[in-house]
């Protein structure tokens, strides 16, 4: 994306905008700091309700890995970091059933996931987006997200299949607020779908409130044994961590998209050029190291979050001091147990309504993605590596095996659907003739090859038809 894209940084400012929250004086900014706090809030609980990551260390990490993004990003980016759900898929692989035991293997592979936002940052400050983004296209990136969301979606039919009434009221509550919601009611729809859902169930007699009575109302949000370091004993299985990273390392590439996305939508809200300066290589580096941080401690990756960007929309305050408010309300009640007990006994078909929504927009997003970036289908490489990409992710997470494993040196590794899927869609992109120009969003170009043209049998039927033979 160029500047022509995107206002640079001198552009004119929205007369209505606020760019310093301190003329609204400190009541109002608290005001407004909570009300990004309550966009985050349904989509962040919601990422170790369906993992079994603590609810208490993810709350106190997106707050404390959005003031470690605005620290490398030198304050400028109003950004939120919530928790991200395009690695839930990896945590179902590695602990289907939120197992406590095998989080912190699903958590080093997230970690070293987000060693790759580091690596990536590095050369987008040496060579340029474009030459990087090469071997990520939207016809590689798209596909993969598809299938993430494709791949989650038995999980959420079993939590339905609990109580349907329940979940039916989450999924429909959520399309009312997305279709006809109005200011805010439209930019959370998900946590409106779980209060309301919830408190469906609480009236039918669905959930059972007394470990919320037990908790205290004051507690340390970590614990030693789901974190990564509790892994490093006489107990470490070897192979399973190198599963979890070969897994679940390949899902940053669609989340990388996304952070480029989402920064690219908040210069053009904020009318700032966010991507100029401080630079997108400060972004990926500030949502990188929040992601591994929160990782190394047992909770979720992190990712910029589009529900701020809309609120900041809806308010006209861009000012980031605003979003670091909403970040320390995030880590005082990560220190409530009373609180993350409310959350942590929400019924299973509550759960269910609302991520049956979700994860179909996850493949929606994938698909807008090929959508917007004008993907050519009547190009057989394009159909090929498509193809291939969720065959693989789709196929093999739903076989009976539901992995692929072979032994290294004695050492048992299993690849799950979505990292075969991604390995197989990143290598055909390299190989296969016919790639086109890549404009990154620096405005740098890489050509790619123009020689490969669209495939006849797949040409539309435009134009003079043959006559139609006669029938004897």
């Amino acid at each position: 994306m160029s500047d022509n894209q995107i206002p640079t940084m001198g552009s004119k400012d929205n007369p209505d905008a606020i760019y310093d929250a301190r003329v609204l004086g400190a009541p109002k900014m608290v005001l407004f700091g909570f009300q990004h706090m309550f966009a985050m809030f349904g989509a962040t609980i919601l990422v170790p309700v369906l993992t079994g990551l603590p609810v208490s260390t993810t709350l106190l990490f997106a707050g404390l890995g959005t003031l470690l993004f605005h620290l490398l990003s030198q304050g400028k980016v109003p950004a939120f970091l919530g928790s991200s759900f395009a690695f839930i898929a990896g945590y179902a692989v590695i602990a289907p059933n939120g197992e406590a035991e095998l989080l912190p293997y699903a958590c080093l592979g997230v970690a070293c996931a987000g060693l790759l936002y580091l690596v990536l940052s590095c050369l987008f400050k040496v060579f340029g987006a474009a030459r990087v983004m090469r071997f990520f296209p939207p016809v590689v990136t798209g596909p993969i997200v598809i299938a993430i969301g494709l791949s989650l979606s038995a999980s959420a039919i079993n939590n339905c299949q609990t109580y349907w009434p329940v979940a039916l009221v989450a999924i429909a509550t959520i399309v009312v607020c997305n279709i006809w919601g109005k200011g805010m009611i439209k930019i959370v729809p998900i946590l409106i779908g779980v209060l309301v859902s919830y408190a469906t169930a609480a009236v039918l007699g669905l959930v059972d409130f007394s470990r919320v009575a037990d908790a205290a109302w004051i507690g340390i949000p970590l614990a030693w044994d789901k974190t990564v370091f509790g892994l490093f004993n006489e107990n470490f299985d070897a192979g399973l961590a190198v599963t979890a990273i070969i897994t679940i390392v390949p899902l940053a590439f669609a989340t990388i998209i996304e952070h480029i996305g989402d920064v690219s939508a908040i210069s053009s809200t904020v009318n700032r050029n966010y991507i100029a300066k401080p630079g997108l290589h400060r972004t990926l580096l500030g949502d990188g190291l929040a992601t591994i941080a929160a990782s190394l401690f047992g909770a979720p990756a992190n990712t910029t979050y589009g529900e701020n960007t809309g609120v900041l929309a809806l308010t006209k305050v861009f000012d980031p001091r605003v979003v670091r408010i909403a970040a320390a309300f995030a880590v005082l009640f990560s220190f409530c147990p009373k609180f993350i007990a409310l959350i942590e006994v929400m019924p299973a078909c509550v759960v269910g309504g609302v991520s049956i929504v979700l994860y179909g927009m996850i493949s929606a997003v994938g698909i807008r993605n090929l959508v917007e970036n004008n993907v050519d289908f009547m190009k057989s490489r394009n159909v090929l590596i498509t193809a291939i990409i969720i065959g693989f992710a789709v196929g093999i997470s739903y076989s009976q095996a539901g992995a692929i494993s072979f032994a290294i040196a004695g050492v048992t590794i299993s690849l799950s659907g979505l990292a075969v899927g991604s390995i197989a869609g990143i290598l055909l992109n390299m190989v296969l003739p016919g790639r086109e120009d890549i404009v990154g969003v620096d405005g740098s170009v890489v050509e790619g090859d123009h020689d490969a043209q669209p495939d006849e049998d797949l040409l539309p039927l435009e134009g003079p038809r043959p006559a139609a033979k006669p029938v004897e």
